[in-house]
């Protein structure tokens, strides 16, 4: 037996690209973006009642990660990318039918349209359901995870000075965080684990319309070069 499913709306994310993505919903709170609903639900009656939610659950599709071929081991980049893990073990983005789950903060509710926080998203991705978090059920005291008992140690982000005014500016422009963001993305420390770069190795992502660039000057620190527009 199949089934199919259609997205109720499409998220417009400042995330414009994969790389420096969070890996975990929650841990960039200056990472913004829209829920753009679809008809028929964009329509009031749809979203009576969410504004006395501070958070959803959002149900998507992992949209530039379908495989034809199902996984049933990944390497999750938690354990550096060179250990095997069952895929239901994970929340790999390879997934035997492409759908991810992430909490999010809901910031602001419109008819047709939610705004959201603290998103790990990228931008065009379909959304299939919205479900209210409710803390009573979903926050519970004994669970626990061997894997990833404790969210991963953030690292020192530093900026040339021209890269700090830059990224001001631009944040100005678009009446959003970005200092911010930059800094809690790559806190997390965005690039493959098993890599090891060397201080002239420059690495790059695209958040909102602006181009950043960074690199390692030495282990556990990274220093934003400049902010630019893409």
């Amino acid at each position: 037996m199949s089934y199919s499913v259609t997205p109720i709306g499409f998220v417009r994310s400042c995330f414009k690209e994969k790389f420096a993505i969070p890996r975990q919903p929650q841990l960039a709170p200056a990472a913004r973006g829209v829920l753009e609903l679809v008809a028929p639900f964009d329509q009031a009656e749809a979203v009576q009642g969410l504004e006395q939610v501070s958070h959803v659950w959002l149900l998507f599709i992992f949209h530039q990660a379908l495989e034809d071929k199902p996984r049933l081991k990944v390497r999750p980049p938690r354990l550096g990318g060179n250990q095997s893990l069952g895929v239901f073990a994970t929340r790999s983005t390879h997934r035997p039918n492409g759908i991810g789950q992430s909490v999010v903060r809901l910031d602001k509710v419109e008819p047709g349209r939610l705004w959201l926080s603290g998103i790990d998203l990228l931008d065009g991705t379909p959304v299939l359901d919205i479900k209210p978090y409710v803390p009573y059920a979903d926050c519970l005291a004994g669970a626990h995870n061997g894997i990833a008992e404790q969210a991963p140690a953030p690292i020192t982000v530093d900026w040339s000075t021209t890269a700090l005014a830059e990224a001001q500016a631009h944040g100005e422009r678009l009446g959003e965080p970005l200092v911010a963001l930059i800094e809690q993305c790559l806190a997390q420390d965005p690039r493959p684990a098993y890599q090891q770069p060397e201080p002239a190795r420059r690495y790059g992502a695209r958040l909102w319309d602006v181009d950043v660039r960074w690199h390692y000057p030495e282990t556990g620190r990274i220093t934003v070069l400049e902010v630019t527009p893409a």
